[in-house]
């Protein structure tokens, strides 16, 4: 396994996996790797022949008040996880690499990217475009993974492959949630033990609208009451936002028609956590 720390590096192994005429696999990821991660790896280990997984902490996509420095770090951890994954290359570059001082072109969704995280988080999707773009033409992979926890995020990555003619092809894998239902996240290391129990909610409350949907619930307002109420019973819970949006817009709907996906985000003390669940509606 070739760990890459410098750009030139990295497009020389790349280089000569495909002078090998190897199938280029990229996992991206900001370390602290959990089994979620791994499952984006594996997933490329089946259906290609060379594994590239990079491990940066994307600065841009942190606003001033979030929690960049304090995102957990565990390089020496991630590599002896990468090892046994037979992983083949490990981009592992400084922020003076990807983002020089004259550093000055940015890339940047503006449909899929202004509902849910994008109301919250203002610039964050801008950040994850730009890197994931960097990325793509150093790593030039035929296929990349990512996982459905980061919805939005997921689609919003196959919208700029689509509309910037990236030539990769984009898998979403499922979401990798722990026994209990909690999904997993590197940000979960931040909970202490009680924290940790009320995290449950999330799950809980996602549960309980698809629930209500296959039930045949058809009013989006009254669900999101529901889970609302659910979530509030937990006294570290603060509510970023509950949303049911149509699956492939991310734009809210009046009824249930279509497809749609219930997305939460929300505080557990300081720690905030994503999760969500696609509802197949049927004759849709």
């Amino acid at each position: 396994m070739l760990i890459a720390k410098t750009i030139k590096q990295a497009k020389k192994a790349i280089s000569e996996a495909k002078l090998k005429n190897r199938t280029i696999g990229f996992v991206p990821t900001m370390g602290a790797l959990h089994y979620g991660h791994l499952s984006l790896v594996r997933a490329a280990r089946k259906s290609c022949d060379f594994v590239a997984v990079s491990i940066f902490v994307n600065p841009a996509q942190f606003g001033p008040k979030e929690d960049f420095r304090k995102y957990p770090r565990a390089f020496i951890r991630d590599e002896r996880l990468l090892q046994k994954e037979k992983v083949d290359l490990i981009f592992y570059p400084s922020v003076a690499e990807m983002y020089p001082k004259d550093f000055s072109t940015y890339v940047e969704e503006i449909y899929l990217s202004k509902p849910l995280c994008g109301l919250i988080r203002p610039g964050h999707f801008r950040g994850v475009c730009t890197v994931v773009a960097k990325l793509f033409n150093i790593i030039e992979p035929d296929t990349a993974y990512f996982g459905q926890k980061d919805y939005q995020q997921a689609c919003i990555i196959k919208r700029m492959v689509k509309d910037l003619n990236f030539p990769v092809t984009v898998k979403v894998v499922s979401t990798v949630r722990e026994k209990d239902g909690l999904a997993m996240s590197s940000r979960n290391a931040y909970l202490n033990c009680q924290e940790r129990k009320d995290a449950l909610v999330l799950f809980e409350s996602i549960e309980l609208a698809k629930k209500l949907v296959r039930g045949g619930g058809k009013n989006p307002k009254k669900i999101i009451a529901k889970m609302r109420k659910l979530i509030l019973s937990k006294k570290s819970a603060k509510i970023d936002y509950i949303e049911i949006v149509d699956a492939q817009s991310l734009q809210k709907v009046d009824k249930m028609q279509k497809n749609v996906l219930i997305a939460i985000a929300v505080y557990i003390g300081k720690t905030r956590l994503i999760d969500n669940v696609i509802v197949h509606l049927k004759g849709s």
